[in-house]
């Protein structure tokens, strides 16, 4: 895809997209190719505990706090929605998302199936796009990858990736990642954005 200069239409009526799927479905990479690609959305950074991976920067990538002050912003209600995922908290400021809307940026969001079914019974009018595995089998592959994980932690996780798979009546879309083809993945997600600003009665976001 190109990297040119481009921005959607309609900004009186700013989109709030949800992306979720199953742990190892490939969010974060489709998200830094759809930064690449240059569509024109505001990417909001989550908040986590979880140890920082190599590579990853602060700020950028993930808003890494300690326990304490994640737990001191949710008190705070800092976060849209929070949870805690294997063993880790990660949030959804938001601040940040109530800026970037008032400001006329669509914005999109990434978050957990729980995460997302939460942020649904708040802003409904959101847009919920599902990664989808192309198969079980490819997305073990790519936890072990990943994580290296043990046989029976592979085993809950995939566990929990069925169960989150049968919420799909929680979304509005559905796209299969592909490991080897993120161009295709974004392709549908920037399709789907320009869809849904052809909209007769577009999306109104109250936050």
């Amino acid at each position: 895809m190109s990297n040119d200069k481009r921005s959607y239409t309609s900004p009186v009526h700013p989109l709030l997209i949800v992306i979720s799927g199953p742990s190892g479905v490939g969010k974060d990479a489709t998200l830094t190719r759809m930064k690449e690609a240059g569509l024109p959305l505001h990417y909001v950074v989550t908040a986590t505990t979880r140890p920082r991976r190599s590579g990853e920067r602060d700020g950028v990538d993930y808003l890494f706090l300690s326990e304490d002050e994640f737990h001191k912003r949710a008190r705070k209600r800092w976060f849209l929605e929070w949870a805690e995922v294997y063993g880790n908290y990660y949030g959804v400021p938001r601040g940040e998302i109530r800026q970037a809307l008032k400001s006329g940026q669509d914005t999109i969001v990434k978050v957990d199936v729980q995460g997302a079914g939460t942020i649904k019974q708040i802003l409904p009018e959101a847009v919920f796009i599902f990664l989808m595995p192309p198969s079980t089998e490819e997305l073990a592959d790519r936890l072990r990858q990943r994580h290296g994980h043990l046989l029976a932690e592979l085993g809950l996780r995939l566990d929990k990736a069925r169960e989150e798979m049968k919420a799909l009546s929680l979304f509005d879309y559905v796209v299969v990642s592909y490991k080897d083809k993120l161009d295709l993945t974004v392709s549908r997600i920037d399709a789907i954005v320009t869809a849904e600003k052809c909209r007769v009665q577009p999306r109104r976001i109250r936050l």
